[in-house]
Order: C-alpha cells, then sequence, then structure tokens
C-alpha cells in the first residue's frame, strides 16, 4: 500500500456505463494503494437529473480547484439539446491537447501497433461558429460553419506534440492537414508545425500527410506512424481510427492537457443499450487512470496497472463480450485485483 498522501481529484462517474466503469476503477485505485482522494460531481444528463445542469457549477468549481479530474462518458444529445459538456470542459479549462494513445494490448488484426496522436481540443471547426440561411419557405435551406485555427494555438500544440515525443522517447511526428484544399485553415496549422520543427531538429523529425492519405496509410502501414499531429476535427475522426487498430474504443484512453488542468477520460460512449447489464468493458477509464498516474509523477503506480491489465487480459484470458470474452464488469476487476495485491 502507498504511504505517501493522496492526491485529491475530480471524478465525474457520467451516464449511462459510466457509473459502472467507474465505480470498477475505484475498487482498481483502492487495491492499487489509493493514490487519489475523489471528489464526486456530476456532469451531462447525470448533472441535469441531479442539479438540472449538463456543467453545474459545483462541478467546475471542483475541478478549478482539484486541477485534476478522471471522467467516464457523458452523453450529447445528437441534433439538438445541451451543447456537449465535453466540450465545454476543454474550453473552461482551456485543455488544448488531446492525447490519445493506441497500444496493442490483445491479438487482433494488427499486431505491434504503437501509435499516439495529439489533437489540438480548441480550435477548428468545434468553435461551432455555425447559422442559418433561410431560403423561400425554408428556413434550413442553407447550414454554414466557420473555422478557425490560430498560428499561435498552432504553435503552441506543436511545441506540445515535440516536448512530449522528448519526454517519451519518441522519434517522428506526422503533421495531418488538408492545406490542399483548406489552404489557410490547415495550411496555418502546417506552417506553425514546419516553423516549431526548427527548434527540434536532429532530435525530432517531422514530415506531413494529407488527411485522407494519411487515413489510407492507417489502414495499409499503420506501423510506418509513430506520432500524428492533428487539427480539432481529423484529430476526433483519426483518434477514433487508430483505437479501431487495437481493438476499439473500449481500449483506447485520453487525456485533455491544459497549463494548469488536465482531465482524462474514456473516449468511449455512454452505452445506453447495457447499462446496467454489469457487461462493460472498463479498460478505457483504466487505462486513462494510468495516464493520470503517469501525469502526476507516478508512473511507477500507472506500470503495474498496465501490466496488471495486459495479464488479466492476455495470460488469465479474462476478457468482457466487446473483447470476445465472457466476464462481467465485476469478474475483470476482481481479476485486475488479483493481480495487483
Amino acid at each position: 500500500m502507498s504511504s505517501s498522501k493522496p492526491l485529491t481529484a475530480t471524478l465525474i462517474p457520467g451516464d449511462g456505463i459510466g457509473p459502472e466503469i467507474v465505480e470498477s476503477t475505484i475498487q482498481i485505485f483502492e487495491t492499487l494503494g489509493s493514490p487519489f482522494a475523489w471528489e464526486v460531481q456530476q456532469a451531462g444528463v447525470a448533472g441535469v437529473e441531479a442539479l438540472g445542469d449538463p456543467l453545474p457549477k459545483q462541478t467546475l468549481d471542483s475541478i478549478r480547484q482539484n486541477h485534476l479530474a478522471l471522467k467516464g462518458p457523458l452523453t450529447t444529445p445528437v441534433g439538438g439539446g445541451f451543447r456537449s459538456s465535453n466540450v465545454r470542459l476543454r474550453e473552461e479549462f482551456e485543455l488544448y491537447a488531446n492525447v490519445r494513445p493506441a497500444k496493442t494490448m490483445i491479438p487482433g488484426r494488427y499486431e505491434n501497433i504503437d501509435i499516439v496522436l495529439i489533437r489540438e481540443n480548441l480550435g477548428g471547426f468545434y468553435v461551432a461558429h455555425e447559422y442559418l440561411i433561410p431560403v423561400g419557405d425554408n428556413p434550413k435551406a442553407v447550414a454554414v460553419s466557420t473555422g478557425m485555427n490560430t498560428y499561435e494555438g498552432s504553435k503552441r500544440i506543436a511545441r506540445f506534440a515535440f516536448e512530449y515525443a522528448l519526454k517519451n522517447g519518441r522519434k517522428k511526428i506526422t503533421v495531418v492537414h488538408k492545406a490542399n484544399i483548406l489552404k489557410l485553415l490547415t495550411g496555418v496549422f502546417l506552417d506553425a508545425a514546419r516553423d516549431v520543427s526548427k527548434e527540434y531538429e536532429g532530435r525530432v523529425e517531422m514530415d506531413d500527410m494529407i488527411v485522407d492519405a494519411c487515413a489510407m496509410q492507417l489502414v495499409l502501414n499503420p506501423w510506418r506512424f509513430d506520432m500524428l499531429l492533428c487539427t480539432n476535427l481529423f484529430g476526433d475522426i483519426l483518434s477514433d481510427q487508430i483505437a479501431g487498430l487495437v481493438g476499439g474504443l473500449g481500449m483506447a484512453p485520453g487525456g485533455n492537457i491544459g497549463t494548469n488542468t488536465a482531465i482524462f477520460e474514456a473516449v468511449h460512449g455512454s452505452a445506453p443499450d447495457i447499462a446496467g447489464k454489469g457487461i462493460a468493458n472498463p479498460v478505457s477509464i483504466l487505462l486513462a487512470s494510468a495516464m493520470m498516474l503517469d501525469h502526476v509523477g507516478k508512473q511507477d503506480l500507472a506500470t503495474r496497472l498496465r501490466t496488471a491489465i495486459i495479464d488479466t487480459l492476455n495470460v488469465d484470458q479474462i476478457r468482457t463480450g466487446d473483447l470476445k470474452g465472457t466476464a462481467s464488469t465485476k469478474q475483470f476487476t476482481d481479476a485486475v485485483c488479483k493481480r495487483l495485491v
């Protein structure tokens, strides 16, 4: 058991299967020595149901005080309703860097995948400057969306990516863009990355690739990539694609990093169709928890957690249904705890 004082962190169970996989995480972290003291808060649909707000003030205040949070999946209504709480959290705390690692943990179609995608989190088309132009009797005749990337914001995420590469022994960054068509919007992103890369010559290599070619190469030859640096929209799409290389979103963690605050998350949806059935896969949020441990300098615990997950999956052959196993969430959780004891 850890003898150091636990760090206080905000814990957002989320919607759907969120509370189940968060319960799994709490149990495993207790076995790991309770490195965090959790402040449980609500957001998303659970926030609306409990406090009438998808992002309640007390949740924001908790994160603002702790500068650290772990989040389960939050439901975002499609086409209407409230705006994404995930996007609002990134904006509220200027979480400009999204880190999405994809690494093979179980045998599958692709072996030995090890790619880290860095996504700019605040710009591009996700600024949501959208409006409708009515024509005749049709109020929705024309929809317009305006994207925005800044040179300084692009430099900031590029420098984050290069520093991440140095810290984690990565050798090459591929900048993903569409500067042949979106010459200004993604061109400024590419230009900023090229300018930053000059500071790292001889230490980290950089090349660039048009997004559609990158999507194809990720299917044909994903091993050519070490790190990907993407604008907001392209990073959102390609991060899910690289998750597919290693077994799906259930195996994909994510971290949202700002200057003073970091929020780690399960990147999959809330899966309301299986909520309450006790069959959800908690690996995504557990791997996000490992990223969180790395972030606060507890790499030894992060390594123990990842090793326990890998051994549970491959040595013990205990897997949930989405991984072609038969284990319940509880059975998988207990098996990881057994590995940690």
